[in-house]
């Protein structure tokens, strides 16, 4: 008994690699008229400003006038960094490149046989359901719709978006103000033809996919654009309050944002149509929004990855063919799942 117990278990050691592999983004700027002819990398720019006061006040400074405007009248120097296009351009250019990778039923550690022949019946049963077609539409949507660009997308007059697969030289090319940001759904052919291409890629046992992506956004003259932010660990040894990423003096976007722009196609989640829905978020195994400070998938409401991979894993049925999407999902997204043996 205690041998079959054991095999029914999730195994102690088990991690996936990332399905999904995007390259930081690299940023340039051109002219809308030209952007196929010339572009000119964005450095970073050093200011420093004196911000002011605007913090919440003590009780004891905000109900005293004369307190009040003694905090107000103090200096806030700041140094910031901050990126903008030249006087000449009018349109930010995004590059970088993704690499889809098959494989997913091999995780890349497993230290249980028994779960891992369980495991292995229940992805290849997915796959030959499903072939990850819904899962590759909705990666290829939000290329599609350029939602990496993130704040960048925000008041664009324009937007285009260039997909070319390097293994066989076919460009997709999308106008992504036409997507409804909030969907994940599309009949536009040039989706369905690239989400075929990624759905492919990832049912495969060790084929990969290649796409170097190229967005336009027209955001007008000598406008700012916005590069990833750095995490400040140490301020006090900083002199700047806002660092921005750059790589080799290229403004830049960092990969783990990208990634998390185009894994953002979780519409399942239960309150997904409710007042407190924010739209599609991003693959987590308990739905964590950090900005917003929640978790949209909870242990409790039985919900989150867990609950559901370890039911689909030991060869058990899910409620629906949802459910399913998310676990594979989260596996194209990669991490450490085992469970412990204490």
């Amino acid at each position: 008994m205690a041998k079959e117990k054991n095999s029914n278990k999730v195994a102690s050691v088990l991690a996936f690699e990332k399905k999904l592999v995007p390259s930081d983004g690299y940023m340039y700027g051109t002219t809308w008229d030209n952007k196929k002819d010339s572009k000119i990398a964005l450095k970073l720019v050093e200011k420093s400003v004196r911000g002011t006061i605007s913090n919440r006040l003590k009780p004891a400074i905000k109900n005293d006038p004369v307190k009040l405007n003694a905090e107000v009248e103090k200096a806030n120097p700041q140094t910031v960094d901050s990126c903008a296009l030249s006087p000449e351009h009018d349109t930010l250019v995004l590059q970088f490149t993704l690499k889809v990778l098959g494989g997913i039923k091999k995780p890349s550690a497993c230290n249980s046989a028994a779960f891992l022949e369980t495991y292995q019946e229940a992805v290849s049963g997915y796959i030959e359901k499903e072939q990850f077609k819904e899962l590759g539409l909705r990666y290829a949507l939000n290329i599609a719709n350029a939602r990496f660009l993130w704040r960048n997308r925000v008041g664009a007059e324009s937007i285009e978006v260039r997909v070319k697969d390097l293994l066989s030289d076919k460009i997709f090319v999308f106008d992504s103000k036409s997507f409804n940001i909030r969907s994940m759904k599309s009949d536009d052919k040039n989706v369905i033809d690239l989400g075929e291409k990624i759905a492919d890629a990832l049912a495969s046992e060790d084929d990969f996919l290649m796409l170097e992506i190229t967005c336009f956004a027209k955001v007008g003259k000598a406008q700012e654009v916005y590069p990833s932010e750095e995490l400040v660990l140490d301020k006090g040894q900083s002199k700047k309050s806002k660092i921005l990423y750059h790589v080799n003096n290229i403004a830049a976007m960092h990969s783990q944002k990208i990634g998390n722009a185009l894994r953002s196609i979780d519409t399942w989640y239960p309150e997904f149509d409710s007042p407190s829905g924010v739209g599609a978020i991003a693959i987590e195994p308990y739905g964590a929004v950090t900005n917003m400070g929640k978790a949209y998938r909870t242990p409790k409401d039985k919900k989150d990855f867990y609950t559901f991979f370890d039911k689909f894993a030991k060869g058990e049925q899910l409620d629906c063919v949802e459910d399913e999407h998310y676990v594979m999902a989260v596996l194209v997204r990669g991490g450490v799942f085992g469970e412990s043996d204490k």
